[in-house]
Formats: structure tokens, C-alpha cells, sequence
């Protein structure tokens, strides 16, 4: 099974894509969907739909595994997440693809054990589970914490399928 587990945001999107063989974790690819900071919002939002348009055409993934909107302080932020989270949505349904969400304290404790874990503890669980190739990239530090975590959802995902559970919406 392809799953894309994908990490939302406007600026910058991080995604992951593992290849499931019963217990046998497999990355096939990770990278980002970056948006200029400054341009219109409506064609960020145009830019992220081509993009993961175009990664769905090229990986043709079962499903898609998702990080729900965390809402903490800022306002401004989760009102822009929850914008490119309904791109990401509408861009599944139009690709005919299943999406399963999942909170980011359910991803953390399924992949390092710990729901409160930081990026860094987050990483290591990542390379300890999928293997050291899972590094940055041409893409700085925090670049590949959005990569990262489009592939932790994406395991997380595996983890829950393996399971028989169905952690979604």
C-alpha cells in the first residue's frame, strides 16, 4: 500500500510518501509544496492544489494520511492551515482518494511513544523506524521538519491500518 501522509500548511507544505509490505516500512520520497510568502492567498491556494495534484498523478498513493489543524495561539496561522487543509481535501476528492486525519498529539505518541514529543525527538523516532536515509535534504532545518512530519503521519497511518484501526475524521 502508498500512502502520502502530508503535513498542511500555506507556506510551506511538508510530504512523505512510504510504501507499506505487511510490517515493512519503505520511504519512496518526502519533500515540500512551498508557496511565496508574499504572493496572493488565492494562488498559494491555486499553487498547493497543482502541486499535490500533479504528486497524487506521480506516486498514485491508495490514500492520504493527514495532520488536522492544531490551534493554539495564533489566529492568523490556523486560519491559513485550515485554508490549504481544504485545498489538500478538495484535491483528494478530485483525485478519488480516501483521506484519514489525525491529530498531531495521536501522531507523536503512535511514532515516538511520547504525545508531547519535539521535532527532534520526533526525527530520531523517524530514523530509528524508517532508517538513516531519512535526512535533510538540499532544504534547510526547518524545511525537513515539515517533510518529516508528513512522513510520521503517513507511518502513522500504516501503524493504524496495521492494527485494524481507523482513526479518521
Amino acid at each position: 500500500m502508498l500512502i502520502l501522509g502530508i503535513d498542511p500548511g500555506t507556506a510551506t507544505t511538508g510530504y512523505g510518501v512510504i510504501e507499506t509490505l505487511k510490517k515493512d516500512y519503505k520511504v519512496l520520497d518526502f519533500g515540500l509544496i512551498e508557496t511565496n510568502k508574499d504572493g496572493e492567498k488565492g494562488k498559494r491556494l491555486i499553487h498547493i492544489n497543482k502541486e499535490l495534484t500533479s504528486l497524487i498523478k506521480k506516486v498514485k498513493p491508495d490514500c492520504i494520511a493527514l495532520e488536522k489543524l492544531f490551534f493554539s495561539v495564533n489566529a492568523k496561522t490556523a486560519m491559513a492551515v485550515s485554508q490549504a487543509i481544504g485545498v489538500i481535501l478538495y484535491t483528494a476528492a478530485r483525485a478519488n482518494v480516501t483521506v484519514f486525519e489525525y491529530a498531531p498529539g495521536t501522531i507523536k505518541k503512535v511514532i515516538s511513544g511520547d504525545g508531547r514529543s519535539d521535532k527532534k525527538m520526533m526525527q530520531k523516532a523517524l530514523r530509528k523506524l524508517l532508517g538513516a536515509k531519512v535526512r535533510s535534504r538540499a532544504h534547510g532545518k526547518t524545511h525537513f521538519d515539515n517533510s518529516a512530519d508528513g512522513l510520521a503521519v503517513a507511518l502513522c497511518h500504516a501503524y493504524n491500518i496495521e492494527k485494524g484501526v481507523s482513526i479518521s475524521g
